[in-house]
């Protein structure tokens, strides 16, 4: 898997193609609300540079295909992997907030993104109530 930088740009970027794909599909809505909620430039990246850590974080999943080809969208190891990339607290706050949106673009939270977002919060020790108040109350 590719490095990033600690709490970089990229680093939080990788983390919300996990949440993209853990359902087994891109829905376009979920790329729309990058454009609808300005994300692109709240993380400081360009739609370009999204896309190829998409393609990236696409490609190295499938180099961890099992022999028989099957794909694990979602893996504790790599989700471990990937969440401690971003210990800023900050971060974390916008990267929890923009993965839930990210779930909730398709109209519907599928049972792999609640489980990959209730296993975030969890182990960042973020709630509902603490998003509400750094985003909603604001």
């Amino acid at each position: 898997m590719k490095n990033y930088a600690p709490n970089s740009p990229q680093a939080i970027a990788r983390i919300l193609c996990m949440f993209m794909m853990g359902d087994g599909v891109m829905d376009p809505r979920e790329l729309d609300s990058f454009e609808r909620l300005s994300l692109f430039s709240l993380l400081n990246l360009e739609r370009k540079q999204f896309l190829t850590i998409f393609h990236d974080y696409c490609n190295d999943i499938s180099d961890e295909a099992e022999p028989d080809g099957s794909i694990h969208l979602i893996d504790r190891a790599r989700a471990d992997l990937l969440l401690d990339e971003v210990s800023d607290p900050q971060k974390r706050l916008l990267t929890c907030a923009i993965a839930l949106d990210l779930c909730k673009a398709d109209d519907t939270i599928s049972e792999p993104e609640m489980a990959l977002l209730q296993y975030m919060m969890a182990k960042w020790h973020i709630t509902l109530d603490t998003l509400e108040e750094e985003f909603i109350r604001q």
